[in-house]
């Protein structure tokens, strides 16, 4: 499949935010005649290493879509299993935030009443070790972006404001600390936006590479930086060389 063209410059300029769907994991483990669970516990291995690809080329916020609202249809021993990943990794991040190196804020997004007390316990307790750093890793866990929409115009309902705007509704998303994607990238091929960042996303550059999460490495984050710096961002407006005055 042929999404990227050869790049000619030689360093891509980063963008400032980028988000992940982090997709392909259970494949990558059928592939390989092993459970879907396998394959998450290698895509969750490689979740720093793609951290540590993205800091190094200037990126200072990251979003990843680890499990969706939806996500609880799958089955039962699959939800378990993920489950114990969140909150292993969690272990990992509050751990890592102890020493002096690769330290990140982590932002756990979504509606945590949900997840095992547990899970929820580690979830604040990562927050609160790694606050206060400036490369930021947003989670979405247990996450729809419909579900955020919602939850963020009741809450400013809920604070008094009587008509909403979209500046309004900015301040109340899981993401208001950090800048709307400039860059989402969906790892495995699919074509769709999985209900991930809808508000975020409304002019983000998409690029989609059949790569599997666990796969998925700093060559082709590069490939899928370039591609990105291919694209011409206009926000719904022109290009100068596009514009009527010029005709």
């Amino acid at each position: 499949m042929a999404l990227f063209k050869k790049e000619k410059t030689n360093t891509p300029k980063a963008p400032e935010s980028v988000a992940i769907i982090m997709d392909g994991n259970g494949r990558w483990a059928k592939r390989r005649g092993l459970p879907r669970s396998a394959g998450h516990v290698e895509g969750a291995k490689n979740v720093m290493n793609v951290l540590r690809e993205l800091r190094s080329r200037g990126v200072h916020h990251v979003t990843l879509y680890a499990f969706s609202t939806e996500n609880w249809k799958r089955p039962d021993d699959e939800v378990l299993a993920l489950m114990d990943i969140f909150a292993q990794y969690a272990d990992k991040i509050i751990a890592r935030s102890k020493t002096d190196e690769e330290q990140f804020t982590v932002k756990f997004l979504g509606d945590k009443s949900r997840l095992p007390e547990r899970v929820r316990e580690k979830c604040v307790a990562a927050e609160e070790a790694t606050a206060g750093h400036p490369f930021v890793c947003n989670i979405a866990l247990n996450y729809g972006g419909r579900d955020e929409i919602v939850h963020a115009a009741n809450a400013a309902l809920a604070d008094g404001h009587t008509v909403l705007s979209e500046e309004i509704l900015s301040r109340y998303m899981y993401t208001a600390l950090s800048p709307d994607p400039d860059l989402v990238i969906r790892t495995g091929g699919e074509f769709r936006i999985s209900n991930f960042l809808l508000w975020q996303s409304a002019y983000s550059e998409f690029v989609i590479t059949d790569t599997l999460w666990p796969d998925f490495d700093g060559a082709e984050l590069e490939k899928c930086i370039s591609e990105f710096n291919k694209r011409t961002r206009r926000f719904g407006g022109l290009n100068p060389e596009d514009s009527e005055s010029k005709v």
